[in-house]
């Protein structure tokens, strides 16, 4: 059986704790790895190496640090079909869905390699008499991030990248249940050229976690999951004085007015609903058309589609998705459908009952799409992460513009019309943080940033572009002054530059 350990000081290591957690095959749901899951000590240690390393990696200049991360993107280029191959074992999403999960993250380093740009601070000659102002912008020191499962090569390396590129050492803590990947890219990040000690990862669960929040070194911690993680990771964080940015869930709704492209529409609404087996912050899993005989004729075009969604194993260049990532999980969505049935919602698609010939112990299920979901009922409230799409009716563009602007969520929303002055009205009045117009999934480009709003995010700064920066790095303003040598005398008033 194979062993994942750590990486730490520049090298896998060994588990020490004795405690180990399984890595599933979601394809047939058997274990195909044991993770090492670390000791408080363990994760102190890997703290100490990356404060040990950061001072040297932060005196070296911009330039020599971008170097390394062009050369890191020839690197991955160089494995991404093999990684992508890794991740889809682990994860269970499509081969094409894990090339776009790589491409994502490479995209926030191309970014990250404009560091040298990045960096630079302000300057104001003659502020006053002889005196110059200027600012400078200088790394934390020991950062971390704490991945989920869904992106495990997307979301690590949203988070290292920019805080190496400006000169940090960090501390990656990703989701258990895939770990190959984000151990495989730090591999290819010391091949790069990156110093020992600069980017660790340890594996663990709860322990690990409240090492990172709680050890006084790490001066900041990036966080992507579930809101109730997200809020305790945040409140935890702040409580030991670190800065905190974290991510939590989301319910995105897509609005499909009266005089939208129908076929656009629905094929927006099946990419976006059931891709990735729907285990995506951004996925679209809520479509609300306007008026009856919109929502009728939606309908009738989702049916036929969801009944034919290709569900296949993760290595099927055919599939349209793949298994759920565990048993577990495949339980849990499952569990939501019982409910949605049980609160009054239509079930028009079941997938409950999915099997795959010769992948019996897999956990796949079938697209479910349900009509007739009100706002009051729990499939509606909360985040589901499945292949389920629910339908809710509004009757007015108003009540359209209400749902996700009063829904505690406000990831991503997207809004499907043939009229600018509708979808300017919609974009400059809901209330979410991430917007797309005829465009299912607004994942903003590197160089932009990307947050949700509400109990979607915890912080004040996003990932990604100038935020990712902003939240990396310290910014120190310095006033200078030269005297000529003459005496002027003490000042007993606050200085000005009058």
């Amino acid at each position: 059986m194979r062993e994942i350990g750590h990486f730490i000081g520049g090298k896998e290591v060994k588990g020490t704790s004795g405690r180990f957690g399984d890595v599933f095959n979601p394809n047939t749901g058997e274990v195909q790895a044991k993770v090492a899951l670390a000791k408080h000590a363990e994760v102190e240690h890997a703290i100490a190496v990356a404060e040990t390393a950061q001072p040297a990696w932060a005196a070296t200049n911009p330039q020599r640090r971008a170097r390394v991360m062009f050369k890191f993107l020839e690197l991955v280029q160089k494995e991404f079909d093999s990684l992508a191959a890794l991740l889809s074992s682990e994860h269970g999403k499509t081969i094409a869905d894990s090339k776009g999960d790589i491409q994502r993250g490479l995209e926030v380093v191309e970014f990250a390699c404009g560091v040298p740009h990045l960096m630079k601070g302000d300057f104001t000659d003659s502020a006053g008499p002889g005196i110059d102002l200027y600012s400078m912008r200088q790394p934390l020191g020991v950062v971390a991030g704490i991945t989920p499962f869904n992106f495990p090569a997307m979301i690590p390396m949203w988070k290292f990248a920019p805080a190496l590129a400006v000169g940090n050492a960090f501390i990656l803590k990703p989701s258990e249940r895939d770990p190959s990947v984000p151990m495989r890219l730090a591999q290819l990040m010391m091949e790069a050229g990156l110093p020992a000690g600069i980017l660790n990862v340890v594996n663990g669960d709860k322990e690990a976690v409240d090492t990172i929040l709680t050890d006084p070194r790490v001066k900041a911690v990036g966080f992507v999951g579930s809101t109730p993680i997200a809020e305790y990771i945040y409140t935890t964080g702040c409580a030991n004085g670190k800065r905190v940015q974290c991510f939590g869930g989301a319910k995105n709704h897509m609005i499909v007015m009266p005089d939208a492209d129908l076929d656009q529409a629905v094929d927006a609404l099946i990419g976006a609903g059931y891709g990735s087996a729907g285990e995506r912050c951004m996925a679209i899993s809520v479509a609300v058309p306007v008026g009856k005989k919109t929502a009728d004729a939606l309908v009738q075009r989702l049916i036929p589609r969801v009944e034919s969604l290709k569900v296949g194993p993760s290595s099927d260049p055919q599939a349209d998705y793949g298994p759920l990532v565990t048993r577990a999980h495949l339980d849990k969505v499952k569990s939501y459908v019982d409910l949605g049935v049980k609160e009054g919602a239509k079930l028009l698609v079941d997938g409950r009952g999915f099997k795959l010939q010769g992948y019996e112990n897999g956990n796949f299920m079938g697209g479910c799409l349900f009509d007739e979901v009100k706002p009051h009922m729990r499939i509606y409230k909360e985040e589901i992460f499945g292949p389920v799409l629910s339908v809710v009716r509004a009757k007015n563009y108003e009540e359209a513009v209400r749902l996700p602007s009063e829904h505690e969520y406000g990831n991503g929303v997207a809004i499907f019309t043939r009229d600018g002055d509708t979808a300017r009205d919609f974009t400059n009045r809901v209330e979410v943080g991430m917007v797309g117009v005829n465009f299912a999934i607004p994942v903003p480009l590197a160089y932009h940033t990307f947050g949700g709003w509400k109990r979607s995010g915890f912080g004040d700064l996003n990932q990604h572009g100038p935020d990712s920066v902003r939240f990396y790095t310290k910014t120190k303003t310095v006033t200078s002054r030269w005297p000529s040598g003459t005496k002027e005398g003490a000042e007993f008033v606050i200085p000005t530059m009058r």
